[in-house]
């Protein structure tokens, strides 16, 4: 999934060790524009909530073209990049969708959430990767390939995986029409990657010019999605927003942590460990909350939009360390 700035790296990890190069400032820009930008988003929601309540039925559309962009960013390398190491994003795909959906569950029940909040955190769980996770993993010197290939099947499995994942785990909150999830899954995030894929392949140097604009017009997207639920949950945010913040950073960290680990014990390799751990730890935020929004309540979607800020600054923060040790590694 990626509902986030896709990464802008074309060479190696391991090449900015000469120094910052062009792709390094722009992944950096990237994970430090965001958030910002998410967050402004969610104080305007929370500020003016009556600019924004009303724009809640076009959430849909508006993933739909973040997800476009996503399509239009995806090349047959892939998908290529699976069969070449299909155990690997296997081992990914699994961690991510056993891990997160669990995690979701467990800090639910552990916290005492609300059913609306419950529901809300279990489906950010369930949610595919966010790609996010491939800008962060090229500056923590990590596996991209790798990264790319687990958040591309990630979200193309999205419409078997995520519906039943969260009836199985939300259902004692809340009533889950996993059959309608589907649908929206399907219109609203496989159909529109198809598409951009399509026309990427039909109109290659066009898009390719145009690649550097791509992730801004995702995150500006993203955004709004954002500045919606908050506005419609406005008042419930003034007595939630610390327990959903210590649900999100719990289910953040521990899913980053344990992403990590389950490269090490599956002894992919320090690179490959890194995108693991990015790859389990980071969401598909926007299309959790506009999934909630959806088919649960504003409320519901809280979580998501919370996490969409938060995996982003833990992320980038935890890619700095992870670089930063390298560096020192080197040197001694």
């Amino acid at each position: 999934m990626r509902s986030e700035p896709k990464s802008p790296a074309t060479d190696s990890p391991s090449s900015s060790e000469s120094g910052p190069g062009p792709a390094d400032r722009a992944a950096r820009l990237a994970v430090t524009v965001f958030p910002l930008l998410v967050l402004a988003a969610g104080v305007a929601g929370m500020s003016t909530p009556g600019t924004f309540s009303g724009w809640a039925p076009n959430v849909p559309y508006l993933l739909g073209t973040v997800m476009f962009c996503m399509g239009l960013t995806m090349t047959p390398q892939d998908f290529t990049g699976v069969l070449k190491r299909p155990w690997a994003v296997a081992l990914g795909l699994v961690a991510h969708y056993v891990i997160m959906p669990g995690l979701g569950w467990l800090i639910a029940q552990g916290l005492g959430l609300s059913p609306q909040l419950a529901a809300g955190v279990i489906l950010v769980g369930c949610a595919p990767s966010g790609t996010a996770s491939n800008v962060v993993t090229y500056l923590a010197r990590g596996d991209v390939a790798l990264s790319v290939s687990v958040a591309t099947v990630s979200t193309v499995l999205a419409p078997l995986v995520t519906p039943p994942l969260t009836l199985l785990l939300a259902g004692e909150f809340l009533p889950v029409d996993a059959a309608s999830m589907v649908t929206d899954i399907l219109k609203t995030v496989l159909l529109p990657v198809v598409g951009g894929l399509v026309v990427r392949l039909l109109a290659g140097r066009l898009i390719t010019r145009l690649l550097g604009v791509l992730p801004w017009l995702s995150a500006v997207t993203i955004g709004v999605i954002v500045a919606v639920v908050v506005a419609g949950s406005a008042e419930a945010i003034r007595s939630a927003a610390g327990l959903v913040l210590l649900a999100v950073v719990l289910h953040n960290g521990l899913g980053l942590a344990l992403g990590y680990a389950a490269g090490k014990v599956a002894r992919l390799g320090a690179p490959a460990s890194r995108a693991m751990a990015f790859e389990v730890g980071m969401q598909n935020s926007g299309l959790a909350a506009s999934l909630a929004a959806a088919h649960f309540s504003p409320l519901a979607a809280l979580p998501a939009a919370v996490f969409s800020v938060w995996h982003n600054v833990s992320g980038a923060v935890v890619a700095a360390w992870m670089a930063h040790r390298d560096r020192n590694r080197a040197e001694a």
